[in-house]
């Protein structure tokens, strides 16, 4: 089955149902509608956008709400039978449990575990499943069909009267209703050796068996695949790559997990024979091709989870604020995470957190501290989140993660997974709040002399007022550095005509937000504060008056002379 799975309520009255349904599913996460629902592991503000979200990162979806609405929401990601994750519909009170989409991925025995937490039973509709209580082309867990494409005529040939018999050990069989004989016509073949699947027969793989990697070298997952096939094993069945935990910095050995989609661990052990049999310790089979040594467990409960996995460190950008300004993904990322790290304020604004998450939240000065914080905690296997506002890579925690990895000779911390999710920015909020100040070429500077000399900054200033650009700044006053705003204003004003349209945006996406347009001959430094972003337009910006009294700010695309529209 794909991810764990969501609940998505819109409202209150749904909740009680929910964690009924979550008592079933311990990993599961209750959604609810921010408006409507207080008491939600997670909040949401657009119900459609939520539901496309977890459905594209392959997560399992129970609504508590009307068919209709959900079919609506995913119709335009209907296109692909074969990567659809379990969809669910709930009546509000438990009394309706409807499969909706992903027969391949579980969807009915994942709505038969829900009905029998709630008391009643699914309205399953699949012939197949009905007349045999299983579904022959959604295998349990730890085994995997080979032909799925070859499913719909098996099970219509049943349907029509057909047997089967069974070759290998299937045990989910034994509590289904299958027409099993062992003269039947067709075949239900599990096996770990690399056949190719026979007419008139389903082919399921264990996954049972786990490749002890010796040596970190070029080409692995090719390797892995030719060692398998000399010894007559298929790939389907390999389930376990093991790796030395000096190794932990190699790339090769996670990028040959990630190319043959399989789970990777570190342990503490020397030999690629030891490393298998510390999996495996009762192998059926066992051998070694150069430096990988290959283990396979009677059935895939027989491996034994050791060592400890590579970790992940992801930096991620919040945005202003805004729940509905967050991306997607890294809403997923902090979901998924362990441990969550930032900046206290930053760190409330991820919520809400699952009681399991451990939250890490220091002061606003410490970003190298908590940058190595997290590499320790990432290098010992764990799933780790650095949250910034905005975009971490704009005077954010991007920067001083690399920077403290930059700093470090620790393999360890080289051989983290380490990603950065875009967020939107305080400069880009606010310029979307009042129009497109930004829409020519611009630049973003921030005021702040703490990591960089004054000077330095007034160059830069002087610089980007000369080639007429428009600015955003960020860290434009504080209560240590009252006189910098006034002084870079004066600067400015030696390029700038009074006229000149300027954005202050405080807290977008908060609250409190407040932005406004006003001159540059009108700003002063008492109308701006450390949460503010102040964007000070080119030569070309303008304003257009709204209805409202309010105006757009925005530069066109064009400089110079107003280019001559083009005919049709």
């Amino acid at each position: 089955m794909p991810g764990k799975a969501a609940i998505v309520i819109l409202g209150a009255a749904s909740l009680p149902t929910a964690r009924r349904i979550q008592a079933a599913l311990p990993e599961a996460e209750v959604y609810g509608l921010a408006s409507r629902v207080s008491d939600a592991d997670i909040a949401f503000d657009e119900f459609g956008e939520t539901l496309r979200g977890l459905y594209e990162a392959d997560r399992p979806i129970v609504a508590l709400c009307a068919a209709g609405i959900v079919i609506r929401s995913l119709a335009p990601l209907l296109q692909n039978k074969r990567a659809e994750p379990p969809v669910l519909a709930v009546a509000e009170d438990g009394s309706a449990v409807v499969p909706l989409l992903g027969g391949l991925s579980g969807v009915n025995v994942l709505a038969r575990e829900i009905g029998a937490a709630l008391g009643t039973s699914p309205a399953i509709t699949t012939t197949g499943e009905i007349r045999f209580g299983t579904c022959l082309i959604n295998p349990p867990a730890g085994y995997i069909l080979r032909n799925p494409g070859d499913g719909k005529t098996f099970i219509s040939n049943l349907l029509a009267g057909a047997k089967m018999r069974v070759e290998g050990e299937a045990p989910w069989f034994a509590d289904a209703k299958l027409p099993i004989d062992p003269a039947g016509m067709l075949t239900a073949r599990v096996t770990h050796q690399e056949v190719a699947p026979a007419a008139d027969e389903l082919l399921f793989h264990p996954r049972s068996i786990v490749v002890g990697i010796g040596r970190a070298e070029a080409g692995l997952a090719d390797k892995i695949r030719a060692a398998l096939a000399q010894a007559q094993l298929s790939v389907h069945s390999l389930t376990l790559l093991l790796a030395r935990e000096r190794d932990f910095a190699e790339a090769g050995i996670a990028a040959a997990a990630a190319e043959l989609g399989v789970p990777l661990r570190f342990a503490a052990m020397d030999t690629a024979e030891q490393l298998a049999l510390a999996a495996v310790p009762e192998p059926i089979l066992s051998l070694t091709i150069e430096q990988l040594a290959i283990a396979v467990a009677a059935v895939p409960e027989d491996v034994i989870e050791v060592g400890r996995k590579r970790g992940r460190l992801a930096v991620v950008g919040l945005g202003p604020g805004e729940a509905a300004m967050m991306v997607p993904a890294v809403r997923r990322e902090i979901d998924q995470a362990e441990d969550i790290l930032g900046y206290e304020t930053y760190v409330k604004m991820a919520g809400p957190l699952r009681p399991e998450q451990i939250a890490h939240a220091t002061d606003n000065r410490e970003e190298l501290l908590r940058a190595r914080h997290a590499f320790e905690l990432a290098a010992s296997g764990r799933s780790v989140v650095v949250v910034s506002s905005g975009d971490p890579g704009v005077f954010a925690m991007a920067a001083a993660v690399l920077e403290a990895l930059d700093d470090s000779d620790k393999p360890e911390w080289h051989g983290v997974e380490l990603v950065m999710l875009p967020g939107v920015s305080a400069a880009m909020a606010a310029a979307s709040r009042i129009g497109a100040p930004l829409g020519h070429d611009f630049c973003i500077i921030s005021l702040s002399d703490n990591l960089k000399p004054w000077p330095v900054i007034l160059d830069r200033l002087a610089h980007a007022a000369e080639g007429d650009f428009a600015m955003a700044f960020y860290n434009p006053i504080s209560k240590a550095r009252p006189w910098q705003l006034g002084e870079a204003l004066d600067l400015l004003r030696r390029y700038r005509l009074p006229e000149t349209p300027v954005v202050l945006g405080r807290d977008v996406g908060r609250p409190a937000e407040r932005v406004t347009n006003v001159t540059l001959g009108e700003l002063t430094p008492e109308m701006v504060d450390m949460r503010t972003v102040v964007i000070v337009g080119s030569s070309m910006t303008r304003t257009i008056k709204r209805p409202d009294g309010s105006a757009w700010v925005y530069t066109p695309r064009w400089y110079g002379e107003k280019p001559t529209p083009k005919g049709d």
